[in-house]
């Protein structure tokens, strides 16, 4: 498959190209172009003329690509998710469920092209003003760069891309080089849909040797980052040169925090789903540590260790498999040697704890473990899910804001009260009630806190960061009928 440059497909000045291989069974699936410096600057030039195509068009327009586009990606809903199922290694249930949210999130945004609303100031508010109006207009931000990660690469490209098309904007999509396959389609769809040439640029390579130049070229507006805190202070520096603004949805440690009062085995199922099955722990705002109340800590881990018991691994391309693989060996290996690591520090391994062939690891608890430990120190991307047990409320909200990152968390209590006293202390972007912390609508301000991220991603967000605002102030008192008209 090739990447898009000016409304084509073409392969790499380089000529070199990229193999994308199936994470469950090390088959090729295709191959793209492995790009250079100099392709970064086709797409460039091709994205500064498409800027002014898309300021241009009205939003009348916009809007009715989008929607095209996302009555395209639901007639072919299957196909996609069997592609994204091969070169991302998550089953097939859940890859059908991203291109259904994928395919709501184009919707979503093909309505909200149509509400780039300003505001009315009232400028009698301040003696002296009354012979004044103002008001704001938003205008596109001009180029846009999205940086999309593997871990659900359309649904992360349809948080991102929709809503920069939607406020007027000209796009250039760096993919994720395990995965680019789906996303390199859903670039496909919005060209069959009437996108003009120049709307959207994509890139297939390594972040390296195209990173430098997309963030620092000084006509690019913004970047949009969806990845690790290293990485987002690496661009966070280049955009600096330019005053560029950025908007970061980086990753964390996040918590749940199961009280006394909860329901056991809702919040038990919690933990399989939104830490060990979905993404095969491969998500960012996935619970990455779990935090109970030592009161139900004996009957919590008998239901998480027989739920975690039956969790099927396998085929990602079955529907019976509820666990896939991790998205390459390294990744694997990785988790591994934190899991490792951690029990040897004492943590205690109740389920799972090896890695199973190339890229699959079984999902694994462990108890009796600290801060010191890689299991909770570091961002574990995998199915591991660490307990830590706590006496009080107090001290499981002070656990939780002792760390420097705060992007989602969750709380488990059938006391209202105590659920919402928790949530509002919490130092996070987000907090679910009852529900696991992975939870997340696009209607709904999502992103992060403290080293977890700068900016909000939702329907209405996304296209207002992506958009800038002008004020503008009328002074009546120039028109020389004006008193008199006024009398």
């Amino acid at each position: 498959m090739q990447m898009l440059i000016d409304g084509k497909f073409v392969d790499s000045l380089s000529a070199r190209t990229m193999q994308i291989c199936n994470p469950a069974t090390g088959e090729l699936v295709d191959t793209v172009p492995q790009a250079n410096e100099a392709d970064v600057e086709r797409a460039l030039e091709a994205g500064l003329r498409g800027r002014e195509m898309m300021r241009r068009m009205p939003a009348h327009r916009r809007s009715d690509i989008l929607r095209k586009a996302a009555d395209i990606i639901a007639a072919r809903h299957e196909e996609l998710s069997q592609l994204l199922c091969r070169e991302n290694g998550k089953t097939i249930r859940q890859c059908r469920s991203e291109m259904t949210a994928t395919q709501r999130l184009f919707l979503d945004f093909s309505e909200e092209a149509k509400r780039m609303r300003g505001q009315t100031i009232p400028m009698d508010a301040v003696a002296g003003l009354e012979h004044m109006i103002a008001y704001t207009i938003r205008h596109p931000m001009g180029l846009v760069v999205g940086i999309v990660p593997f871990n659900y690469p359309a649904e992360l490209f349809a948080h991102k891309i929709p809503g920069a098309l939607a406020a007027g904007n000209a796009v250039i999509v760096k993919l994720p080089e395990q995965c680019p396959l789906t996303v390199l389609r859903l670039g496909q769809i919005l060209i069959e849909a009437g996108l003009p040439l120049g709307g959207i640029q994509m890139l297939t390579g390594y972040p390296r040797e195209l990173g430098n130049r997309l963030i620092t070229h000084p006509e690019v507006a913004m970047v949009s980052f969806t990845g690790g805190v290293t990485a987002a202070k690496a661009i966070a520096k280049l955009a600096a040169d330019s005053i560029k603004r950025t908007a970061f949805e980086l990753g964390g440690v996040d918590a749940m925090i199961v009280l006394e009062d909860a329901n056991i085995d809702a919040a038990a199922a919690a933990v399989v789903d939104g830490r060990l099955t979905n993404g095969a722990g491969q998500i960012c705002c996935a619970v990455k540590r779990i935090l109970v109340d030592e009161k139900i800590m004996s009957p919590f881990l008998e239901a998480l260790v027989n739920k975690t018991k039956a969790i099927k691994m396998g085929d990602p391309l079955s529907d019976e498999t509820d666990l896939g693989p991790l998205i390459t060996p390294q990744a694997a290996e990785r988790v591994d040697q934190e899991v490792q690591k951690s029990i040897a520090m004492g943590a205690k391994c109740l389920v799972g704890g090896n890695r199973v062939g190339d890229n699959y690891y079984e999902p694994t608890v462990l108890l009796e473990v600290d801060n010191s430990m890689p299991c909770l120190l570091d961002e574990v991307f995998g199915p591991v899910a660490p307990i830590v047990s706590f006496k009080a409320i107090g001290e499981a909200i002070r656990i939780v804001n002792e760390s420097p990152y705060g992007l989602q968390a969750s709380v488990f209590s059938e006391n209202i009260h105590n659920a919402l006293t928790v949530a509002h202390r919490m130092e996070v972007g987000g907090v679910v009630v009852n529900g696991p912390g992975s939870f997340r609508p696009g209607n709904v301000p999502f992103g992060g806190y403290k080293q977890s991220g700068i900016g909000r991603e939702s329907i209405t967000d996304t296209v207002r960061e992506m958009s800038h605002e002008t004020a503008i102030v009328l002074n009546q008192q120039t028109n020389p009928g004006f008193e008199a008209e006024e009398a």
